[in-house]
């Protein structure tokens, strides 16, 4: 019996060691190195070279090399899942023989959703569900209890990837799910099914699979406690698109956001609402994030964020409050805290306000995370309004990027927000003034700033 080998991989980057150590030399993580055991995987009878063929032909057979000018430009024909907001992350729909990851905390909805697109789908072209952690019972409950058409769809319970793949050849189905990809094993590899090698093998195999015969592979996938993929690294490479689901426990709206898409736009957000009856897409998310309170409150405005490939209105609060520690504290959930002390910083020097003995907490409403640079402004004048307890107009919505030396620059997409703002009826917006929109828009009053002391004597009106 020949020995079996073992490597030893890093779980976050997925880079291979010949010995164990402590720290991962690529990525620096410590206590990330494992090790596996590599088992060849068997060769196809009657074939010498069944090893070597096994692996070749991971995006199909074997092609002539040709010159790029000289390949055919069709674009892939799209299909739509039903749902406008997952479409919308998808980039416009699924595309034949790509293979998409899910990820999301438990309860968060996963299942749910595929379930709903799989049902929906299912009546007008092949689909197969496959789960690995419930029973065929527990689905065929949940679908019950949504009211989902369940005549056509066509469901397997199991683990083992080349069942799966056998089966999947015999009913061609367009479009497939597997849920979830850390259950799945090949018994090629005898490490334990979730390992790093049981879940690089199997995604690669699957995503082999769907290459060559053009179908939609959708594959589940957990969540750590930090609420990044579990598994290596090396699986977000292999796929087309990552999308992962978040939502609490505790509210009703779920967010589907997209990390990365070979077949369309990052980052891009589809809200849905958590329902009896499942999952349903909101057509409107910003009435959802401006939810405010009829009587305006100190340390609050309205900026216009942009996810995507379209704008968002998102309430900011902040509140400014004496300290009774020596070391007052800094806290920004939605923001980046190293940008929040940058900003206060330049308010000091450049706005004349000394907030360095005041608790500033910062909040964007909804549970949106605010990652670029346009909310700078509208973080320093929910600020100011906190700490000199001033009421900022309701009607009043503000966007801007904020530099060191006290400069307002211009942000991307400024008559989007503009426009997107007048429409849920904004009357006033204060903005760069490079952003200034060419021709007024009807029932908004532009402002224009240059600088921080310019923005700051709104409060002086």
């Amino acid at each position: 019996m020949a020995k079996a080998k073992t490597a030893f991989v890093c779980n976050d980057c997925g880079a291979d060691y010949g010995k164990w150590q402590g720290q991962c030399s690529e990525c620096g993580q410590w206590n990330t190195v494992t090790e596996i055991r590599l088992s060849a995987a068997k060769p196809k009878a009657g074939s010498r070279d069944g090893h070597r063929q096994a692996r070749t032909g991971f995006a199909g057979t074997r092609a002539d090399v040709r010159l790029l000018k000289d390949i055919d430009l069709v674009e892939l024909p799209r299909f739509s899942s039903g749902l406008a907001e997952f479409d919308r992350v998808l980039g416009g729909g699924f595309v034949p023989g790509s293979a998409i990851l899910i990820g999301g905390h438990p309860g968060a909805g996963k299942s749910t959703l595929l379930l709903q697109v799989l049902c929906e789908l299912s009546a007008h072209r092949p689909a197969l569900y496959v789960t690995g952690e419930e029973s065929p019972q527990q689905i065929a409950m949940r679908a019950e209890r949504l009211g989902l058409p369940t005549h056509a769809l066509k469901l397997m319970a199991e683990t083992d990837v080349d069942s799966v793949l056998a089966s999947a050849d015999e009913h061609k189905p367009a479009i497939m799910v597997v849920d979830s990809i850390q259950v799945m094993h090949s018994a090629d590899i005898t490490s334990a099914p979730g390992s790093v090698s049981q879940v690089r093998e199997c995604a690669a195999q699957l995503t082999r699979f769907a290459k060559q015969s053009g179908v939609v592979l959708l594959l589940v996938g957990h969540v750590t406690k930090e609420g990044s993929l579990a598994g290596p690294k090396v699986l977000e490479h292999m796929i087309d698109c990552s999308i992962l689901l978040e939502g609490d426990e505790d509210s009703r709206y779920r967010i589907l956001r997209g990390s990365k898409n070979r077949f369309g736009a990052v980052n891009e957000l589809g809200i849905f609402a958590m329902t009896d009856r499942g999952l349903r897409e909101v057509r409107n998310p910003s009435a959802i994030f401006l939810d405010r309170a009829e009587e305006s409150a100190p340390g609050t405005t309205v900026m216009v964020v942009w996810e995507g490939t379209r704008p968002l209105l998102v309430e900011i609060q902040a509140l400014v409050d004496d300290s009774p520690l020596g070391n007052p504290r800094r806290l920004a959930v939605g923001f980046e805290h190293n940008r929040l002390a940058m900003l206060l910083a330049v308010l000091h020097r450049h706005g004349g306000l000394q907030v360095g003995d005041q608790d500033v907490f910062a909040n964007v409403v909804g549970g949106v995370r605010v990652t670029e640079t346009s909310a700078d402004l509208a973080l320093l004048m929910a600020i100011v309004s906190s700490f000199r307890n001033r009421v900022l107009p309701k009607d009043l919505v503000v966007f801007g990027e904020v530099g060191l030396s006290g400069e307002i620059r211009p942000v991307p997409s400024g008559q989007e927000r503009l426009s997107e703002a007048a429409k849920h009826g904004f009357r006033r917006a204060l903005v760069p003034r490079a952003n200034v929109p060419k021709s007024p828009i009807p029932g908004l009053e532009v402002v224009s700033v240059s600088r921080l002391t310019d923005a700051l004597r709104l409060f002086d009106e």
